[in-house]
């Protein structure tokens, strides 16, 4: 539960509310199928009713919540419908994406991209047991930074919103099913060193083949397959 905050402007207020509803979801302060009620998101956000009452509209359009007659507002659902169209949106936008970065990223960019994913791999090929969290959280940092570096090149606020609304479905569907593990540092790290080195040939049909490789091992790891 969070302080309660005073008044403040309405669109300051429902971008709070979104930003804490997020938060709290991704770190599983509420979890997928889970019903709740605007009081009880009152008290986990520490944001006025009013703040809330406009925020559901936006959860619902986005397929994050859905009001269930006789019952009130549940959480989205992580299921096998969930997982296919999530990574069905994933593989058309970052197709595209991707072919269009192989032309346009900057080589510094890409130096930087390639050092953060080397360092990952080194560190975790010297892994030597005891505490893991650290790696782990520094590898899906290194993770979700390379295909948000890809989408948001765009420059396209359109699509880096819908994305951002799909990264979110993914991240639950993660929690639920493949959060990245120690045991899934190193072929991760090595799928995305394949797409940066595909990128770093300037083909674009060699990068799009490696970051539908890429996704469709993660929507695989997902549905159980590998």
């Amino acid at each position: 539960m969070e302080k309660a905050e005073p008044a403040a402007d309405g669109t300051n207020l429902r971008e709070k509310a979104y930003d804490r509803f997020t938060r709290h979801l991704l770190a599983r302060d509420i979890r997928p199928g889970q019903f709740i009620s605007q009081r009880q998101l009152v008290e986990l956000t520490g944001l006025p009713l009013g703040a809330i009452r406009e925020l559901v509209p936006r959860l619902e359009s986005e397929g994050l919540i859905k009001t269930v007659p006789q019952r009130g507002m549940q959480i989205a659902h992580v299921d096998l419908s969930l997982i296919r169209d999530a990574f069905q949106f994933r593989l058309f936008m970052e197709r595209e994406a991707v072919a269009i970065f192989t032309a346009e990223a900057s080589d510094a960019t890409l130096a930087r991209l390639r050092q953060e994913h080397e360092s990952v791999a080194a560190a975790s090929a010297a892994h030597q047991g005891g505490d893991i969290a650290d790696l782990v959280a520094r590898a899906q940092a290194v993770d979700w930074d390379l295909h948000w570096t890809i989408i948001s090149s765009l420059g396209n606020a359109i699509i880096a919103d819908a994305y951002r609304v799909n990264s979110i479905k993914v991240r639950l569907i993660r929690q639920e099913q493949t959060l990245l593990s120690e045991a899934l540092v190193m072929p991760v790290m090595r799928e995305h060193l394949s797409i940066i080195e595909a990128i770093e040939t300037r083909d674009p049909a060699r990068a799009i083949a490696a970051m539908d490789a890429h996704i469709t091992s993660a929507r695989n790891r997902a549905l159980g397959l590998r």
